[in-house]
């Protein structure tokens, strides 16, 4: 790994091993000293971005003189800009040629990433001269509509792997005249299964071409992606400091599991919460749960899988209008989705991984806001939590809400002399039968 990109004074970046200080200047860093052009300027400073961040300010030059970039960096750090912002500057400065070509694909892993991505990109890319084509690309609606508005080709193509497998297939699009490729999230890309559809992707592209890899993570798998599709890259990687680390105050409650629904209706109205962003690990408790919610007064509505791509993005935008004041969501919404003043995120089921973790509770406390996160920890899931805790280097009190606390574990029935046969005891069965085992008496002085 290479070193760490702090806020101010020991930014590097590593190229094929070898660490690369970056020249700081005397004065703060600023958009115009990025060499980024007056349109982009103009709609940078329209959207309210006053300096560059680190990754910015490590990537956009790399962008622009065309090299492979490979970074990291955390959820909220602006990695959308920092790839978006170079790639409209350079598309720009040339011309597209007609055809069925498409000139930067943009590769996400959800639909909700891929229009939050379109719209950031419409909106950089408001004060240009000349329009760039832009095409959003996903499953879940028809796509005779995509076919159409892909004659003549574009410019950038922000798409989810598989419906662009479908084009490609109907020889709506050609990969062939790509110039840049950027996978967005791209170790989410891996964990949800884009591998095979990536590898046919990858296939069709020029072996000429720059290739930018962005995520907050990179495990084992996107290691040894990235090796294999980056040349000579550039490596940024952004580590947390006190000036870029998220002002969220990590919470952790312990309630029985069939109450968690009482408790999360409690905390809302005691605490005055307006928009709440509420995990859990089904699509149909995401349903139950905000069932729950409305029919205690809670303006909520559910984010899920199997909803229509028009019932998903009515609710992630009627949350973001604060139309709503709960969404109840899987993991579908825990990467890259950016929901802006969102004040705290309830893991009502624990994620599966400390990764998933960190993404969760990255939706609040974002661009220098503080927001809160809040775990509900019960007796079958407080050893999961502890591991969460021992991997993301945090160490949360337990609380316990009056009224809401949990009953005292009772030990199981013994079972059987010579026990079920086909059946050991699990590890969460012993886990409780240690519990609810009393502390061993001091036998005293023989």
């Amino acid at each position: 790994m290479g070193l760490p990109i702090h806020e101010s004074h020991s930014r590097c970046v590593s190229r094929v091993g070898r660490l690369v200080p970056l020249q700081l200047s005397s004065h703060p860093m600023t958009f115009t000293s990025l060499q980024l052009s007056i349109p982009l300027l103009r709609a940078i400073a329209e959207k309210g971005y006053e300096t560059p961040t680190p990754i910015q300010t490590a990537a956009i030059p790399a962008i622009l003189r065309g090299a492979d970039v490979w970074a990291s960096a955390q959820t909220g750090s602006g990695k959308t800009a920092a790839f978006a912002l170079p790639l409209l500057q350079r598309l720009s400065a040339n011309r597209r040629e007609p055809g069925r070509f498409v000139r930067t694909l943009i590769l996400v892993p959800t639909r909700e990433l891929a229009a939050q991505i379109g719209e950031s990109i419409r909106r950089y890319s408001r004060f240009l001269p000349e329009p760039i084509k832009l095409l959003v690309v996903y499953g879940g609606v028809s796509i005779n509509p995509q076919m159409m508005a892909l004659g003549g080709g574009a410019d950038i193509i922000v798409a989810t792997p598989g419906r662009l497998l479908d084009l490609v297939s109907q020889n709506a699009v050609s990969l062939s005249a790509v110039q840049t490729v950027v996978l967005d999230e791209a170790d989410r890309l891996l964990a949800l299964g884009f591998a095979a559809e990536l590898g046919q992707i990858i296939q069709r592209l020029p072996g000429k071409r720059q290739t930018l890899l962005f995520s907050a993570t990179f495990p084992p798998p996107v290691e040894a992606l990235a090796r294999d599709l980056l040349r000579d890259p550039v490596r940024v990687e952004v580590a947390a400091s006190p000036e870029t680390t998220p002002d969220i105050e990590q919470r952790a409650i312990e309630v029985d599991a069939p109450r968690r629904a009482q408790l999360l209706r409690h905390l809302i109205q005691t605490h005055g919460w307006t928009r709440v962003l509420v995990f859990v690990g089904t699509k149909y408790l995401t349903e139950h749960v905000a069932d729950k919610l409305r029919r205690g007064g809670v303006l909520a509505e559910a984010l899920h899988g199997e909803l229509s791509q028009g019932a998903r993005t009515q609710a992630l935008a009627d949350f973001k209008a604060s139309k709503i004041q709960v969404l109840v969501a899987t993991d579908i919404a825990a990467r890259g989705i950016d929901i802006e003043q969102l004040p705290v995120v309830v893991n009502f089921d624990l994620p599966r991984s400390a990764t998933d973790y960190t993404h969760r509770i990255g939706r609040t406390g974002r661009a220098g806001e503080r927001g809160v996160a809040v775990s509900f920890i019960s007796a079958e899931t407080h050893a999961h939590f502890q591991l969460i805790e021992k991997r993301n280097r945090v160490a949360l009190p337990r609380e316990q809400i009056p009224g809401f606390e949990p009953q005292p574990v009772t030990a199981p029935a013994p079972p059987a002399p010579g026990g079920i046969k086909g059946r050991r005891p699990s590890k969460k069965d012993r886990y409780r039968a240690a519990e609810a085992r009393p502390p061993a008496e001091d036998p005293g002085p023989a």
